[in-house]
């Protein structure tokens, strides 16, 4: 039900329309000249009525008249750019950044730019791709990868470039809607996010990730643990491909959550399990299993009541060893997932105490390349595909992801964008302006789901599109053959290297190996990692 600070946003609609009628009242009965500030606040009031039942701009939707400022400030940003370059001032607020390229591509509009880079290519951390003198020319950009090993019945061949985790709760109907109607335009998949399968996925069609977490939604008994009946009737629908164990995810790592009483509604409620008027808790931790090999014999459970769909596990890496436990369990009960999502600590759009975002986590690439090169010491690499997310918005993201040991990518904020998200960090408050990220019905009817959801699949298309060009600009016949040597990567003290002397693949069995190099101290985690339990060997 919105409120009255709601409905606040229209007050400059009703005053231009109020100044209207007034202007056209004083010319009948006072003066000619009140045509001045008619025509004035009638052009305002017809440009206000339009704002409500257009569909391309949440922004005038939900602020009409109003909304106007926002773009007009929008276009006056290369001058303002252009002062404080010449003026020396940090142009970092106003560049061109990640969202600004989602908006153009979303819209189908041209990204290119004249005078270079607005990078600073001398500045450490900065990274690029060696390109090859004989490039090739790509034009399948349909790029997949399959997953699941010899213990799967129904493999999944998914895009390299998909929706990561974002629950129905946390964005609005239409939102949900708008992406995953988009995911089956463009042929990609859309996780669900811990909040389970809502009407809106379904509704929209697209292959779905379905996401188990410690909360167990859509598969949760009345007193909160897992339920094997409720997890197969969700898991067999046919629009779910692959069954995902959530550990941890990038924005808030070790750390649950509480849907107030106050924000389930009945569509919440249905599509998570619960019931109506109680606080929705998602623990911290899960209580289908608590040592390593109950999780191996968990994710088969999964994968045998889904009728064999590809079954993985996500998580933020935090300590090393207790994912070598896990991985010592795969070893021991020969139980292999199909596939382990990485998520970055620099990731996540949900919201998450401060302290945690900033502080608490691995970021993706260090635990990209922690997982691929612990998975490649075990001699399982070749059994396991591996995702990854974490500010993976453009194609040189995916292109680096996939050279540090990935298989494919997902994104969440990249999509957000594709949808009209603005970054306004309003998501807690119910109060998002473009309609993405708030339960309020006024709110979300700002998001049109077929527009959006068509800028979702152009804005994929046009990125793939985009990652074939600098594929082949390598050289290479197809993302997957990227490698950490075409990388290069600018370090502190200006000199550069090539990304496989700072992102190495690591040996296939070394960890087995006894006579085997040490790397990293690796070899002395996994001496004190132990299948039977995530504490360490005394």
């Amino acid at each position: 039900m919105p409120n009255l600070h709601s409905l606040t946003r229209f007050v400059p609609l009703i005053g231009v329309l109020v100044l209207t009628l007034a202007s056209f009242t004083l010319m009948l009965a006072w003066s000619i000249w009140f045509i001045l500030p008619l025509g004035l606040f009638g052009v305002l009031s017809g440009m206000g009525l339009y704002d409500l039942i257009q569909t391309k701009h949440s922004i005038l939707r939900n602020y009409p008249v109003l909304g106007h400022m926002r773009f007009f400030f929008e276009g006056i940003r290369p001058e303002i750019r252009q002062y404080l370059i010449e003026s020396d001032q940090d142009e970092e607020p106003f560049s061109r950044d990640d969202r600004s390229l989602v908006y153009q591509r979303a819209k189908g509009q041209e990204d290119a730019r004249p005078f270079g880079t607005r990078m600073r290519v001398y500045d450490a951390g900065y990274s690029w791709v060696t390109h090859s003198v004989q490039p090739k020319h790509i034009t399948d950009t349909s790029f997949r990868v399959e997953i699941g090993n010899k213990a799967c019945k129904k493999p999944y061949s998914a895009s390299l470039y998909n929706i990561s985790a974002m629950s129905f709760g946390s964005l609005s109907a239409n939102a949900i809607q708008a992406l995953n109607t988009g995911a089956k335009l463009g042929g990609f998949a859309h996780d669900t996010g811990e909040g389970s399968v809502s009407r809106y996925h379904k509704a929209g069609g697209g292959d779905l990730i379905y996401q188990v977490a410690s909360g167990y939604f859509g598969c949760r008994a009345k007193d909160g643990t897992f339920d094997a009946d409720k997890f197969t009737e969700t898991a067999s629908l046919d629009q779910i491909k692959m069954i995902e164990l959530k550990l941890s995810q990038g924005a808030k790592p070790g750390h649950g959550g509480m849907l107030p009483a106050s924000k389930i509604s009945e569509e919440i409620a249905e599509a998570r399990g619960v019931p109506m008027g109680q606080d929705c808790v998602s623990p911290a931790a899960h209580s289908a299993f608590s040592t390593p090999i109950e999780m191996m014999q968990f994710l088969k459970e999964l994968r045998d009541l889904s009728g064999g769909k590809p079954v993985g596990f996500k998580l933020c890496i935090g300590h090393q060893r207790e994912f070598m436990c896990i991985v010592k369990a795969m070893l021991e009960t020969k139980i292999i997932p199909d596939f382990i999502v990485v998520d970055g600590t620099e990731g996540g759009t949900g919201a998450a105490p401060v302290e945690f975002s900033n502080h608490v986590g691995m970021p993706m690439v260090e635990g990209l390349t922690f997982v691929h090169n612990t998975l490649r010491g075990a001699g399982i690499r070749d059994q396991v595909k591996i995702g990854a997310a974490g500010k993976v918005v453009s194609a040189y993201d995916i292109a680096r992801t996939l050279a540090m040991g990935a298989d494919w990518c997902n994104s969440a904020r990249g999509f957000m964008f594709s949808i009209g998200c603005i970054q306004a960090q309003a998501c807690h408050t119910n109060h998002c302006p473009v309609g993405v990220a708030t339960q309020d019905k006024i709110r979300q009817r700002a998001l049109d789901v077929g527009h959006k959801s068509e800028r979702v699949a152009r804005f994929h298309r046009n990125t793939m599109e985009a990652l074939a060009e600098m594929t082949g600009a390598a050289g290479l016949s197809h993302p997957s053959d990227f490698q950490p040597r075409h990388l290069m990567l600018r370090q502190g003290d200006s000199s550069m290297v090539q990304g496989d002397q700072v992102y190495a693949y690591l040996p296939e069995g070394y960890l087995l190996d006894d006579a085997a190099t040490d790397f990293g101290g690796n070899k002395s985690r996994w001496a004190r990692a132990r299948a039977e339990s995530f504490a360490p060997v005394d």
